[in-house]
């Protein structure tokens, strides 16, 4: 799922990314405006606002909002740093960016409890989060050739409405091509909504260690092949008869 890229890479890889990444991205975006009161995925958001405090003279708050932009910006290109590399260890690129973005998950989980509300604490939880979504939206990003973003659904909303438009009103043009398309983006939104909606009940209940949850779907992500190579060898042992 995350090994693959290139020409050995299909449609269920980027199918079972979309899952498995959009998930986690959505239980961080809304346990973090819970915690924080802050989207830590909402680009586009946090650029309107930057805008906002400029125009009306809060330069102190601008300066925070235009560090989470940077701070974003940077969780993208240290992810690339490892995942556009080629060569051997080519395959191996995503693991860095992913156990850097479970190490801060962890550590806001288990640190979050020290949160006052100060504009200081606010930069650095807040702005740890969104280095980490960065880092995965890139990541996830490069892996499947653009085809997932993790963190970006208003270009999945915009790209699903061409897709059905093409499927309602140029029929004789559909193929399966198209239906793919709109399965995978339904999925990324789905599984982004549902990941909304299972981190702000947690946090609800677990608090600050809900982040503890979506570290635990990044465990799942980065040992899923191995789990089913072993998998596939432990059922044909079994339907394998013994010779004697």
């Amino acid at each position: 799922m995350l090994r693959h890229t290139g020409k050995k890479r299909s449609y269920k890889h980027n199918l079972r990314l979309a899952v498995l990444l959009c998930f986690t991205a959505g239980m961080v975006n809304a346990a973090g405006l819970f915690a924080f009161a802050v989207l830590t995925t909402n680009v586009t958001g946090h650029a309107a606002l930057l805008a906002h405090k400029l125009a009306s003279g809060d330069f102190r708050a601008a300066r925070m909002v235009g560090l989470w932009l940077l701070l974003f910006l940077a969780g993208a290109f240290f992810s690339s740093i490892f995942s556009g590399k080629t060569g051997p260890f080519r395959r191996w690129g995503y693991v860095i960016p992913i156990l850097c973005e479970m190490i801060i998950l962890i550590l806001v989980g288990t640190f979050g409890h020290t949160y006052d509300q100060s504009i200081l604490q606010t930069e650095y939880f807040a702005g740890s989060l969104l280095f980490a979504m960065g880092m995965q939206n890139a990541l996830v990003s490069t892996i499947s050739g653009y085809v997932v973003r993790t963190t970006h659904l208003t270009g999945m909303f915009t790209d699903l409405g061409i897709d059905l438009h093409s499927v309602l009103f140029h029929p004789h043009q559909h193929n399966s091509d198209v239906r793919k398309k709109i399965i995978l983006r339904l999925a990324i939104i789905f599984f982004f909504l549902g990941g909304g909606i299972a981190g702000g009940y947690a946090f609800l209940r677990l608090s600050y260690y809900t982040f503890y949850l979506p570290a635990g779907v990044l465990v799942i992500a980065l040992f899923y092949d191995l789990f089913r190579v072993r998998l596939r060898k432990m059922v044909r042992r079994m339907h394998t008869p013994a010779t004697g």
